[in-house]
């Protein structure tokens, strides 16, 4: 991985660490990484900073813990059964709060990575496929489970059929079953998968690569990228016409075309 160039700042559920344009947030909430509503609210916000940071160019998700994230706090959630409205407030809280988190990652001005080591499950699943990237170990392992517990996968399914065709989508709602990374990887859910002790060299690898290309050419592609998937053919043509013409005025177009004219390393001002 290298040195560590700085370390950010470090939390009870968060370590966030930085290497030249890549900055790692690893979940650190034993045992599962439960999204209770404080720490979705610490991990967007943790997210916010990176794109408010001009240093970050890649963000990498990870987790510190033997589980990526097991979904929410159900005993937080059960807890709020007790409420005299019998938890439906704090059930409408919680459900709008993951809904910005997953948001925040496909906002994001940079690229997110996930890094899977483990099990993501419910809406730690539904995280990993809001990520624009995915990288798993042999060991990670992927469900939608709610229907064993009485609960639909509704907010997760969300990400989830976006990513992946609609029957596996639906395969994995309805069954509630267990998928391997390999299977993750053919249906789409993740990008690769790798041997454990490799995991997060190839996720720097790829970090570092990214980061290597024009902040702004990311940005802009990555923003239309997310308005074309869910636009009629004709106007998603439309929309990225519009998009090329804007990144062609840019600098680092100018730049990067000149640059590879000329034969050299082009050197962006990310404009």
């Amino acid at each position: 991985m290298g040195e560590v160039l700085k370390i950010e700042h470090g939390t009870e559920t968060l370590r966030i660490t930085q290497e030249g344009g890549v900055r790692r947030i690893a979940m650190a909430r034993p045992p599962a990484n439960a999204l209770s509503l404080g720490f979705m609210e610490e991990l967007t916000n943790a997210l916010t900073a990176a794109a408010e940071d001009r240093n970050v160019r890649v963000v990498v998700l990870a987790s510190d813990a033997k589980v990526f994230c097991a979904g929410h706090d159900l005993k937080e959630m059960q807890a709020a059964r007790d409420e005299a409205d019998k938890g439906r407030s704090f059930f409408e809280k919680t459900f709008q709060r993951c809904a910005d988190l997953m948001q925040t990652i496909v906002r994001l001005r940079v690229p997110v990575i996930a890094e899977v080591n483990g099990v993501a499950t419910a809406a730690g699943c539904q995280l990993v496929a809001s990520c624009d990237l995915a990288i798993a170990s042999e060991e990670a392992r992927f469900a939608t489970p709610g229907v064993n517990i009485g609960l639909f996968c509704s907010t997760p399914m969300v990400a989830l059929s976006r990513n992946v065709h609609r029957k596996h989508a639906m395969e994995m709602l309805l069954t509630g079953e267990t998928t391997d990374p390999t299977h993750a990887r053919e249906i789409g859910l993740v990008n690769r998968v790798v041997p454990k002790q490799y995991l997060g060299q190839v996720v720097q690898k790829y970090a570092e690569t990214i980061a290597s290309k024009s902040a702004f050419t990311l940005k802009i592609g990555k923003e239309a990228f997310y308005r074309q998937a869910e636009l009629p053919l004709s106007e998603a043509y439309e929309e990225t016409a519009r998009v090329m013409v804007e990144n062609m005025m840019a600098k680092d177009a100018d730049e990067g075309m000149s640059a590879f004219i000329e034969k050299r390393t082009p050197t962006w001002v990310d404009e």
